[in-house]
């Protein structure tokens, strides 16, 4: 069987999929793909599954090594890689000769990365998922990041080589958002008029704290009304929290599945991926649509994945 010998394992590489939905009453979030479309094209690029297994690489990718080779794409941020010492072009699906190296730089745009392989990553599913969740530990490569000389397993190759690459202008339509629309929250009446108005005409910064549970923000404190303490309740992905002191958290992939703070606004399903890209200190601000308009976004996008126009060659 081919593999994936792990020479560096960059700042925090994990193996994740497209998430286990459906156990948020068990207090399982889904996990997953910080950016999912990025994950789904990449395995296009490949011939897979969209929701094969991949590496995602945060900020510092590693040092892979490929003795028996692969047919590999990296999509997502750049991060400045090279195969066997030459550049490697992004969406883009390229054959590792055996033997050759894989090495990913640092990021010189978002946050993430992926690398998908033909045949995908195998792991032990949790809950029908491959997906790493760093909190509990379960999932992936037994519940954790990558580690130097980890030696990861390849399915079986499906498809001969062909070169293959996403179109520029369908890039050009995905590529993330710092203007992220959202939808009014469940408690948006919560707060008074003046702080919804400063909500979305302040800019804020993603706090260095941020991680795949939450991106913490800062900025300009909001103040909530009178409506006193809430009753804890289910959140959902893309939730905007307001805390205690004022301050967003938008809940990302690792979310605690229940929680007690108001939100005042959740970011739209066709943006979510956006969220998997932004750094610490990458500045956003928020846009309130309808739901209707939120739907029509979500419904363009869909077909727009959809299409046999999206992968070239």
């Amino acid at each position: 069987m081919r593999m994936i010998q792990v020479q560096s394992p960059g700042l925090l590489t994990t193996v994740q999929d497209l998430g286990r939905e459906g156990f948020g009453h068990l207090g399982v979030s889904p996990s997953g793909a910080a950016d999912p479309i990025s994950l789904r094209l990449g395995n296009r690029l490949v011939g897979n599954a969209e929701g094969t297994a991949a590496l995602e690489m945060t900020l510092l990718g590693g040092t892979f090594l490929f003795p028996q080779g692969a047919i590999l794409a990296l999509t997502g941020s750049d991060f400045g890689t090279t195969l066997g010492g030459a550049p490697l072009e992004q969406w883009t699906s390229v054959e590792a000769k055996p033997g050759q190296t894989l090495r990913v730089g640092s990021t010189r745009s978002g946050a993430r990365c992926y690398l998908c392989v033909q045949g995908g990553i195998v792991a032990k599913p949790f809950l029908g998922s491959a997906s790493t969740h760093l909190l509990s530990g379960l999932g992936g490569r037994e519940g954790r990041a990558l580690r130097k000389g980890d030696v990861l397993q390849i399915g079986a190759a499906t498809v001969c080589f062909q070169k293959r690459a996403i179109a520029p202008q369908v890039l050009e339509y995905l590529s993330p958002r710092k203007m992220l629309r959202v939808t009014s929250g469940p408690q948006s009446d919560w707060f008074p008029p003046p702080s919804q108005e400063k909500f979305y005409q302040s800019a804020y910064r993603v706090a260095e704290e941020s991680n795949r549970m939450g991106l913490r923000l800062q900025g300009p404190a909001i103040a909530q009304g009178s409506s006193g303490e809430m009753i804890t309740e289910g959140v959902s992905l893309g939730a905007v929290q307001i805390t205690a002191g004022g301050q967003p958290i938008i809940l990302f992939v690792e979310q605690q599945t229940t929680g007690g703070y108001a939100k005042i606004a959740n970011v739209i399903s066709a943006d979510l991926h956006s969220l998997g890209q932004l750094r610490p200190r990458d500045e956003i601000r928020f846009e309130c649509i309808d739901w209707e308009t939120a739907r029509s976004l979500l419904l363009e996008q869909v077909k727009l994945l959809a299409s046999e126009d999206l992968i070239s060659g």
